[in-house]
Parts: structure tokens; C-alpha cells; sequence
């Protein structure tokens, strides 16, 4: 059954707005780029849609059929079934935040103890249940930073992927803050300790790296670098791969002041590009600004143990203009998984997995950079990405798509100075057959 509009509630409701018509409401967008129609088929039955549907998922290929090295962003790691069992249960089944603790205390014991797991690994004192993903807790970071010392720069590393920046920027606009991008070292791929100092200034709110930056490579000059930040007393932001915290220091061991990251990597999928899990984490004093909600301890009236939201900082109930974010609905589905997740990893797990991690990016880059005509661009340490100089990347890219096998990233269109340069990325999911497949391809180009 079509619906059908009541037309006086309609004409009642465009009086209200003081408008004649529905199109009125669209006259901020150009005429030019305006859609008369979308020109949709007519609909299809159940039975004939999921045949539709069916037909389209026949020319996608998974991982296993199409093993994929790409760098610089989603990469493949295994999920074991018991978080597939515990996400799918229909009383967790939802990304939506439990307004009634007597009803949810189930789903708010989860997302307490995902802010107390991504507390210990990234060594802050505190963290939120979760944001929307990596780059818009970096934005809220440095959102969180001018309101915590009043200044109006935020610098970045320009080692860090396109995206992020992207987003940083769009937070930054509406808000006045300044995004100053600073170089990094060509040989090492690692930021540039002086261009750091020359840039910082009485103005500086907070800078800003990743480690593993966006190349792969690990930042081993953290002390300096928080040291040149606490010195302008501006604050430090920290990006991490929270797989790398097996083996590597976490941000606050280093004097990072705030934590972010992406949490996708933590019993999450792939799907497509999303959902993601944005990590976001702090020291105590700055408890108050932190964006999104944190879940709290408490007792009911009788005695019993309780969990309840006890911060709220988008104040959405009541004081709205007062808010600190506009985050709503937190990844509570996704942090679940990452609850799951890393429950079954443990700590001597996640040890393990960053040292396979770690293990199998240093032996495929060595393979990689055996071949004639294939050199690692950087001398810095790396994790589990690395970026590789080859001979022709957009040719070896299309021959590795015919041959099944998805290549690495390709910089140039990023990073014009990285001309024929490729980032590529591994991970536990990686069998020796298909890493050997790749290397073999690459051995043809010689």
C-alpha cells in the first residue's frame, strides 16, 4: 500500500515554516545539480530481489579467493566464533545507547569493561565507549584540545592517510581552529623533529602523530617529540593500531595526553569499508572534556553492583548548548566485538598477535626487496605496512588484479614525491602460499 500524505496536516505544517511549497525547502541547493527525477526501476518482488542480489554478490571475491595487500587502511584479521556467537545474540544486537540501566545492565557491564581494556592497552587513566571511527576521534581530539587550553592550532604530521585529514578539516572549519601540516623525513618516513619545533608556537593546542604512522613505520623519538609539545605546553595526541600494542610502548608510557585510534582490527570485518570503532582515551584531568559517554561502577538501593552511563558529554538530555560533542549513538555493537575479542586474546595473546604481525611484515618486505628492481623506501621501523619503490606500480598493479592477487597502495596520487611506490600491508590472515604467489608476480617484472 502506497502512502498517502495528509494533505492538511501537509499545508498545516508548511504554514508553521512559512514556506508555500515542499520544493521550498530545497532552495539552498543549485538549481544546476538538483535531480528532476532518479529515474528507478519499477520495484521487485521478494523472491525476485534477493535473485537480483544474488547475481551481484556472484562478482564480489572475498579475501580467501583474492588475497589483498593493500596498505593504509582495512586490513584482514581472523575473528574466531565465539565473538561472531556473542555480537549476534538479539539482547546485544544494537548500536544504540541503553537509556534504561535497569533494562540494559547486560550491554552497559560490556561497554564498561571495553573502556577498561582500551584503558590498560593504550596506558590512559581513562576512556569513552567508543566513537564513530579513527578519524572522527581525531577530529573530537583536537576539539578536546582547544577547549582544554583556550589556543586555536592543531598540528599534524603529513604522515598521516587522506582521510583523516580530510575529516580534521571539516571538524576544524566550523570550529576556528587552525590545521598546521608539518613535513616528514624522507629518508626514515618518520616526522621531522625540526619542522615540529619550527612550527610550534604560543598557539599550538595539541599535535598530533601515529604510531605506526600511515607508511608502517614506528615513531621511536616519542620522548622528544613529547617533550618539544610539553615545552609550548600544548597537548599530545596519539594515534596507535591497537594490534601494535603487543609489542610496542603504549601512548602513555610516552606522556601522550590523549589516545585515539581505529578499533575496526579488533574482532570487527571488513564489510565493505564499515562499520568502523573509533578508540578514544585520556589522562584523568581531562575526565570532564572527554567526548561521547562513559559508563560508570555504581550500586542500586539495595547494595548490589550496578552500571549506569555516568557522563554524558553531549548533555543531549538537558543542557544541549552546553555540549562538548555531538556524538550520539556510540559503536556499541562494535565494541562489543572488540570486548570478545580481545577476552579471548588475552594479554599473552595480544602479544603473540603484534609479534606475528610484526614477524610477517619484516619477512614479506625482505622478500619483496630481494627482487631486482624492488627496493623499501624507508629506513624506519615498521610494523606490518611498509612502502616499496617498483618499477611501474599502475602496470603491476592491473597484472596482480588479473592474477587474483589485490597489490599494494598506490602513493602517488597522495604523495606526488612517492612516485612507482607502493604500500603494502600484511597480517596473520596472510598464508605462505599466497604471500608466495605475490612474490613470484613481482618476480616477473624483472
Amino acid at each position: 500500500m502506497k502512502f498517502i500524505p495528509n494533505s492538511a496536516i501537509k499545508n498545516s505544517m508548511l504554514k508553521e515554516i512559512e514556506i508555500n511549497d515542499i520544493d521550498d525547502l530545497f532552495s539552498d541547493v543549485p538549481k544546476k545539480i538538483r535531480i528532476k527525477n532518479l529515474n528507478l526501476e519499477d520495484g521487485l518482488s521478494q523472491q525476485h530481489a534477493e535473485e537480483r542480489l544474488r547475481t551481484l554478490g556472484e562478482k564480489n571475491k572475498s579475501f580467501n579467493e583474492m588475497p589483498s595487500f593493500l596498505g593504509g587502511g582495512i586490513k584482514p584479521h581472523y575473528i574466531p566464533a565465539v565473538v561472531k556467537s556473542i555480537v549476534s545474540r538479539s539482547e546485544f544486537y544494537t548500536s544504540y545507547t541503553p537509556y534504561q540501566p535497569e533494562a540494559s545492565q547486560g550491554f552497559l557491564q560490556a561497554m564498561f569493561e571495553y573502556q577498561s581494556m582500551i584503558a590498560a592497552i593504550t596506558g590512559m587513566d581513562v576512556a569513552n565507549a567508543s566513537l564513530y571511527d579513527s578519524a572522527t576521534a581525531l577530529g573530537e581530539a583536537a576539539l578536546m584540545c582547544t577547549r582544554i587550553n583556550k589556543k586555536k592550532t592543531f598540528v599534524v604530521p603529513s604522515n598521516i592517510s587522506r582521510d583523516k585529514r580530510c575529516i580534521l578539516k571539516n571538524y576544524a572549519k566550523g570550529s576556528g581552529i587552525r590545521v598546521k601540516e608539518i613535513a616528514y623525513n624522507i629518508k626514515t618516513g618518520k616526522i621531522d623533529l625540526d619542522a615540529l619545533e619550527k612550527n610550534m608556537d604560543d598557539d599550538t593546542a595539541g599535535v598530533y602523530i601515529e604510531n605506526p604512522n600511515f607508511f608502517g613505520v614506528f615513531e621511536d623519538e616519542v620522548k622528544e617529540i613529547s617533550k618539544i609539545v610539553k615545552d609550548k605546553q600544548s597537548l599530545f595526541v596519539v594515534g596507535v593500531d591497537p594490534i601494535s600494542l603487543g609489542i610496542a610502548k603504549s601512548p602513555g608510557e610516552y606522556g601522550a595526553d590523549i589516545a585515539v585510534g581505529e578499533g575496526r582490527n579488533l574482532g570487527n570485518p571488513m564489510d565493505f569499508g564499515g562499520s568502523a570503532l573509533g578508540i578514544f582515551a585520556c589522562r584523568n584531568d581531562f575526565l570532564r572534556q572527554i567526548p561521547g559517554r562513559l559508563i560508570g561502577l555504581t550500586q542500586d538501593k539495595n547494595g548490589k553492583r550496578a552500571f549506569c552511563m555516568a557522563l554524558q558529554t553531549r548533555e543531549q538530555h538537558i543542557r544541549r548548548g552546553k555540549a562538548t560533542s555531538n556524538i550520539c549513538t556510540n559503536e556499541g555493537l562494535c565494541a562489543l566485538a572488540a570486548v570478545a575479542y580481545l577476552s579471548w586474546l588475552g594479554s599473552k595473546g595480544l602479544e603473540e598477535l603484534s609479534i606475528t604481525n610484526f614477524k610477517k611484515g619484516q619477512q614479506l618486505a625482505k622478500k619483496i626487496t630481494s627482487i631486482i628492481g624492488f627496493g623499501e623506501v624507508f629506513s624506519g621501523v615498521h610494523f606490518n605496512e611498509f612502502v616499496i619503490k617498483c618499477p611501474d606500480v599502475h602496470k603491476l598493479g592491473k597484472k596482480l588484479l588479473r592474477k587474483n592477487i589485490h597489490g599494494g597502495f598506490i602513493l602517488e596520487g597522495t604523495y606526488p614525491e612517492l612516485k612507482n611506490c607502493m604500500l603494502f600491508g600484511v597480517t596473520e590472515m596472510h598464508s605462505d602460499e599466497s604471500i608466495e604467489k605475490l612474490v613470484s608476480i613481482l618476480k616477473e617484472e624483472r
